[in-house]
C-alpha cells in the first residue's frame, strides 16, 4: 500500500512538466493540519462537552485546546471566558498518520459522499472539509449515537496559488469532485 508520504515524495516527478518547476522544492508540501469543532448549544452541559474533548481528542491522538469566547454575547447567551469549542494542530508524523486516515478511512464512511468541491481550496492553497459526523473514525464507538459532532479540518499547504494546490491534493489522492469536459 502506498502512504500519503509517499505521494507527497512523489509529487516532484508527477508534477514537474506541469508547472514548469526546476527544483525539487518548489513542489507543496502539507505544512500543518488543523481540526476544530464548536460545543454549539451544548456548552452548558459540562458531561457533553468532555465527552467532545475526549473524542476529539482519541481522533486527533494528541490533547486538545479549549477554545474561549473573547467576549460576552447577551442574545447567544455567551459570557467572556466561556469554552466554545476545541481545536488542535497537527504536524510531523502526526499529521500524515491523520492524513492518511481521513482520506483513506473517513472519508468513503461519510454517508451520501460524492467528492469534495474544488471551492473548498482558497487562494492561497490550503484546504477546509466539514466533516458533518465525528462517527467516521473508526477511534470513536458507535453507542453514544445521540452525542454526535460535526468538525472543520483544514489542510495547510505551502503551495503558491490554488491550482498547484488543487494538483498536488488531488496527487495526494484527496477525492475533489470530477467535473465535467
Amino acid at each position: 500500500m502506498i502512504t500519503i508520504q509517499t505521494k507527497i515524495n512523489g509529487a516532484f516527478d508527477a508534477l514537474k512538466s506541469l508547472f514548469q518547476w526546476k527544483n525539487a522544492l518548489q513542489v507543496p508540501r502539507v505544512e500543518k493540519i488543523v481540526i476544530s469543532t464548536g460545543t454549539g448549544r451544548v456548552r452548558k452541559e459540562k458531561q457533553t462537552v468532555v465527552l467532545i474533548q475526549d473524542r476529539l481528542a482519541k481522533i486527533t491522538g494528541q490533547k486538545v485546546v479549549p477554545r474561549k469566547a473573547r467576549k460576552s454575547i447577551a442574545s447567544f447567551k455567551l459570557r467572556d471566558g466561556e469554552t466554545v469549542g476545541f481545536m488542535t494542530t497537527l504536524r510531523g508524523k502526526n499529521m500524515y498518520a491523520f492524513l492518511d486516515k481521513l482520506i483513506n478511512v473517513a472519508i468513503p464512511r461519510m454517508r451520501d459522499f460524492r467528492g469534495i468541491p474544488h471551492t473548498s481550496v482558497d487562494e492561497m492553497g490550503n484546504l477546509t472539509i466539514g466533516v458533518p459526523e465525528h462517527t467516521i473514525f473508526p477511534e470513536t464507538p458507535d453507542e453514544n449515537l445521540q452525542d454526535i459532532f460535526g468538525m472543520s479540518v483544514t489542510i495547510v499547504t505551502t503551495a503558491q496559488n490554488r491550482d498547484e494546490a488543487l494538483a498536488f491534493l488531488r496527487h495526494i489522492g484527496v477525492p475533489f469532485i470530477r467535473t465535467e469536459g
